[in-house]
């Protein structure tokens, strides 16, 4: 019998959560423009980019905030079109936020060297829409109130976010390398509804949680459910 598949908007979700790349479409008086780009998640889902006012698509998006942003997970097989996808469509603007900048170098730790220059800005992208695709010829279009989370949700473990990671990082060192899956110091360094974000030095994992949650509570019972399966396999 085959598994069921995966909730759409739940894949879309983990596989937004989890991409450290991807590829940002713009347009400039009419013509589509493609580039890579290095995205993190705010806790809303919005789409965080670190981007230089010197490149070409910054300054597209200052006359045309209209947007897509692309991310892939891996290929089931050696056909590339068996790789899950999902497209957001969304409106770009500027996060002149100190703790959502925090928050995408956290993610991507390299960015440390730059994040500060004086022609780097964080801007963030409003998730309208999307269309995920969980591989070959499995497309679902999700309406923006199905893709983003639940907003209470977002606001409590938001505010729990920073005591969170102090509390595993101090008393649960083990259990996060254990989770990680490799040896040495692994911290959190983010959680959110989804799930949470573990580094070591410029390594950076992503772990899920088997649903989305609503609280403090939820976290603790993922993360327990979680850390009995590691040591059980």
């Amino acid at each position: 019998m085959m598994a069921d598949a995966p909730d759409p908007a739940w894949q879309a979700r983990t596989l937004l959560r989890a991409s450290r790349v991807g590829t940002l479409a713009t347009s400039a008086e009419g013509q589509p423009f493609a580039s890579l780009v290095t995205p993190a998640t705010a806790p809303d889902l919005s789409l965080l980019l670190l981007l230089s006012d010197l490149s070409e698509h910054t300054r597209h998006i200052r006359a045309e905030p209209r947007v897509s942003l692309m991310v892939a997970g891996p290929a089931e097989t050696l056909n590339p079109q068996t790789a899950p996808r999902v497209t957001v469509t969304g409106l770009a603007e500027p996060a002149d936020d100190p703790g959502l900048k925090a928050r995408f170098v956290s993610l991507h730790p390299y960015a440390a060297l730059y994040a500060d220059f004086g022609d780097f800005h964080l801007w963030r992208i409003r998730p309208l829409g999307g269309l995920i695709v969980g591989g070959f010829a499995r497309a679902t279009r999700l309406r923006r109130e199905q893709l983003t989370p639940d907003t209470a949700a977002v606001a409590a473990v938001l505010a729990a976010e920073a005591e969170i990671c102090a509390h595993c990082n101090a008393d649960h060192p083990d259990t996060l390398a254990l989770l990680a899956g490799g040896d040495g110091d692994w911290r959190m360094v983010a959680a959110d509804v989804d799930g949470c974000d573990l580094g070591q030095g410029e390594l950076v994992r992503r772990i899920h949680w088997s649903a989305p949650v609503s609280d403090v509570s939820g976290i603790r019972r993922e993360l327990i459910l979680l850390a009995r399966h590691a040591r059980a396999v």
